[in-house]
């Protein structure tokens, strides 16, 4: 859920991201990781999107995982190999704050390899930079703040100033939803509307994946038990060739 929100405010704001990450408000197109590969890396909150001049790579963590320095790595290499020309800035944001030494972990080494990359800690940045952009105020419930309650009530009333009824409800649903990292439920919803969240495409989107998730789990647990693919893929909906994709998928696992 969290990946998601991220991954959308990344691609339908990428000049405020630009704007914060480039230090100025250039043009940025998505770039899609099987553009890099054949086989494109399964990452959880990858967004890489694309100027005339560089490549922007953001990794969002709501906690740190030790395989992300690799991927970092891993992607830099494929992107020399489609353009070695073109510098990449390489970012990891962590949402949530930790006491994980990971999220002081800024390159990876490996032999006589070394790669370096920048690290964002959501709960260091102040919070008041983030409700300069549009794009970025679901992010200023997470900076640092003396009291995040305020901070998402002045994140509420800069979206309430939003002329466009579909952003404002796209930014209020995702300062919803990342304001549940820090706050309870009870206090968001007393701030936000929830009418208007639940009218958002992110909502909308989020809410859909979810449900395509739940079907995915129902397939694999029913391929587990031996179930027929042409007996599964009716019964969830599911074409018979995700069902396929999702056997090789149990089987690779099974084999590593």
């Amino acid at each position: 859920m969290y990946d998601d929100t991220c991954r959308f405010l990344a691609e339908h704001f990428s000049a405020d991201f630009a704007s914060w990450l480039l230090g100025k408000p250039v043009t940025l197109t998505e770039l899609q990781p099987s553009e890099l590969s054949l086989d494109p890396i399964r990452a959880d909150a990858l967004i890489l999107l694309e100027s005339d001049e560089s490549v922007l790579h953001i990794e969002f963590q709501t906690l740190p995982k030790n395989t992300v320095p690799f991927r970092v790595l891993d992607y830099r290499v494929r992107m020399y190999r489609k353009d070695p020309t073109k510098p990449m800035r390489q970012v990891v944001i962590y949402l949530k704050q930790t006491g994980s030494e990971l999220v002081y972990q800024t390159s990876f080494t490996m032999e006589r390899t070394r790669h370096e990359f920048d690290v964002i800690r959501l709960w260091e940045q102040p919070a008041s930079l983030f409700l300069q952009y549009p794009g970025l105020i679901p992010f200023a419930v997470l900076g640092q703040s003396a009291d995040a309650e305020e901070t998402l009530r002045q994140a509420a009333q800069r979206v309430d100033q939003i002329a466009d009824p579909q952003t404002q409800a796209n930014l209020m649903a995702a300062s919803g939803i990342l304001a549940g990292l820090k706050l309870e439920e009870e206090i968001i919803y007393r701030i936000l509307r929830r009418d208007i969240m639940q009218e958002s495409t992110v909502y909308r989107s989020i809410q859909r994946e979810a449900q395509e998730e739940n079907t995915r789990e129902i397939a694999i647990n029913l391929l587990r038990r031996g179930v027929a693919i042409d007996i599964i893929a009716p019964s969830t909906g599911l074409s018979i060739e995700e069902v396929q994709q999702l056997q090789q998928q149990l089987n690779g696992s099974a084999q590593s």
